[in-house]
């Protein structure tokens, strides 16, 4: 139950903030930030009688049913209430966005507000266990296949695509531009949304104190620790690496524990990304 309430919250709160982003930034703006939503904003302006949030959920209904056959009924149930919600917003919030009128006349604000609020809101989905339809459901079928490839390169790579279609649909290239820059922008955060809790720190510890420093990181950092056999090349002198995993906000309590119990340890430090098994991801965690 914690769990479906956990994904159903964040699936509704990724629904609204992209449809704020598509209804009071990209639409007015005509900024085409890729994919399906793209193509419907340049439909709804070059057809003024369909609605953007009609055009995406009609765009989505082949996409849906394809979801609910090949990644189950959880991704397909989330997908299409997140895809649902967020094209009905769009309708409903499009008044406010007529009131309030053109955010700035520079499209530099609204693409940037509007790729913010888009990354936000497909990171909190994807998060949630769906997507909000769309390229998304391609994105996750090739992350199913291509797992080295993050969420956010994926989807600047198809979504370039709508730049190309803004400027043939309208042969304005600011409009085009700032297209470009939203779904840079929308890539960056989004990437930053999914993937920024999961880094952690990767560090080599080499000391002659390894005894000491493993017992201190155990008990009072409660940090798992492994301690490999190494050699000296120039001496050729055995001894222990300690490699250890730490969590990014517990590092600083690690250098601590290390330069109080070893002043002269030799340390490497590096940058995980993803960290499956016990404290981390389980290996059962669904490919975002």
């Amino acid at each position: 139950m914690k769990s479906f309430i956990r994904s159903f919250l964040l699936a509704t709160a990724g629904a609204v903030s992209f449809a704020l982003a598509v209804a009071l930034f990209y639409d007015p703006s005509k900024v085409a930030a890729g994919g399906i939503t793209a193509y419907a904003v340049i439909i709804s302006h070059l057809f003024p009688i369909f609605s953007t949030g009609t055009l995406v959920l009609a765009f989505n209904l082949p996409l849906l049913v394809l979801a609910f056959i090949r990644f189950g009924k959880k991704f397909a149930a989330l997908t299409i209430y997140a895809t649902a919600l967020s094209s009905v917003l769009m309708n409903l919030f499009r008044p406010l966005a007529e009131v309030l009128g053109t955010v700035s006349q520079d499209l530099f604000i609204p693409a940037l507000c509007g790729a913010v609020l888009d990354g936000i809101g497909l990171g909190l989905v994807y998060r949630a266990g769906g997507c909000t339809g769309g390229v998304d459901i391609v994105i996750k079928f090739l992350r199913q296949k291509y797992r080295h490839i993050r969420t956010g390169a994926m989807a600047f790579a198809i979504n370039m695509s709508a730049v190309i279609a803004s400027f043939a649909a309208f042969g304005e290239i600011d409009i085009a531009a700032y297209s470009a820059v939203a779904i840079v922008v929308s890539s960056f955060v989004l990437d930053k949304v999914i993937y920024g809790g999961e880094g952690a720190k990767l560090v080599f510890i080499i000391s002659e104190c390894h005894e000491l420093i493993t017992r201190e990181l155990l008990t009072k950092l409660c940090a798992g620790v492994t301690l490999l056999r190494g050699e000296g090349a120039y001496l050729h002198r055995e001894n222990r690496v300690i490699l250890c995993a730490v969590k990014k906000q517990a590092f600083s309590r690690l250098r601590e524990i290390v330069k109080e119990s070893d002043p002269h340890a030799f340390m490497i430090i590096g940058n995980a990304t993803e960290i499956f098994g016990e404290g981390y991801k389980s290996q059962f965690t669904d490919e975002l």
